[in-house]
């Protein structure tokens, strides 16, 4: 059974327990993300709301909130960290499709509309493509050969004001034992090259979500545990000391330790929520199909 935890005969990954779920919230005081301002009263960015199609977002956010919480048990914590006003990047995991709804709809919840990068092919899913095109989402196609563009855009969002929320790894992990797997450097390029044209160092949040995975989308019942952490903002001031000697674009150094520090602190978090230690062997590399070491 699922509250003891162990796996669904349909599904070779563990649950997550109960008894963990229960230890997490003693830890953090778990909170309901599928519900408006779960942590406490806040002041809604009511500029940022107005300026996304404000009915389209809300029947998809509703639309979300009720099939998430027909088919899960979602909780989370840290998501005061979320920022009411200005912007701020999110680090998302992508274990499974649920890493792009639950945070994507926490965020929602707790007043802000952030753009978020996503494969171009959602765009043409059936029924919610549409929405996804009209409450943000900025299509990346893949393999085109469009990556500086891309970014370049990217960094246009942040530098704007607007949240900008990514998937770092690109698709769903391929991870064998279900851990944040590599990272696309993207997300360092645009953090610290975002960073240097406003003049201040622009927030990382990571945002992970485990439990997901042992969900048989068919008949997931009874509902399966799915927590997230939003994590408090990564500091990397370090790497923006010597800002004023860089060329036309940040150092590939700077991007690569920013991009393993993000990869690292996901794995982390990762670790807390499932109860687990992070392999020690190493992280997963997309590329060799192997693991490297830390």
């Amino acid at each position: 059974m699922a509250s003891k935890g162990k796996p669904s005969p349909r599904s070779s990954v563990r649950p997550l327990s109960d008894e963990q779920v229960a230890r997490l919230d003693a830890r953090h005081r778990l909170v309901d993300p599928t519900r408006y301002y779960p942590t406490g009263p806040r002041t809604p960015n009511t500029a940022e709301i107005n300026a996304q199609n404000p009915k389209a977002t809300e029947r998809l956010l509703e639309g979300v909130s009720k099939v998430l919480r027909n088919r899960s048990k979602v909780r989370a914590w840290g998501l005061e960290h979320v920022p009411e006003t200005g912007t701020f990047i999110t680090a998302a995991s992508h274990v499974t499709m649920y890493d792009v709804f639950v945070p994507m709809m926490s965020l929602f919840h707790m007043g802000r509309r952030p753009r978020y990068m996503a494969k171009a092919e959602m765009a043409h899913w059936p029924l919610i493509g549409k929405w996804f095109r009209l409450v943000g989402m900025q299509p990346v196609p893949r393999g085109t050969g469009q990556a500086r563009a891309i970014e370049e855009e990217s960094i246009r969002i942040v530098t704007s004001g607007r949240p900008l929320t990514i998937w770092p790894e690109g698709t769903v992990t391929r991870d064998p034992k279900k851990w944040v797997m590599s990272l696309k450097p993207g997300l360092g390029y645009i953090a610290l090259e975002s960073s240097r044209r406003l003049g201040r160092q622009v927030p990382i949040h990571c945002a992970v979500t485990w439990g997901a995975a042992s969900i048989n989308q068919w008949w997931p019942w009874p509902r399966k545990n799915v927590v997230m952490c939003y994590d408090a903002r990564l500091d990397y001031a370090d790497l923006l000391a010597d800002v004023d000697s860089w060329g036309e674009e940040p150092p590939a150094e700077a991007v690569d330790e920013l991009t393993m520090r993000v990869l690292r602190r996901m794995n982390e978090i990762m670790a807390e929520i499932r109860g687990e230690r992070m392999p020690q062997e190493g992280y997963w590399d997309y590329r060799t199909m192997s693991r490297r070491a830390w």
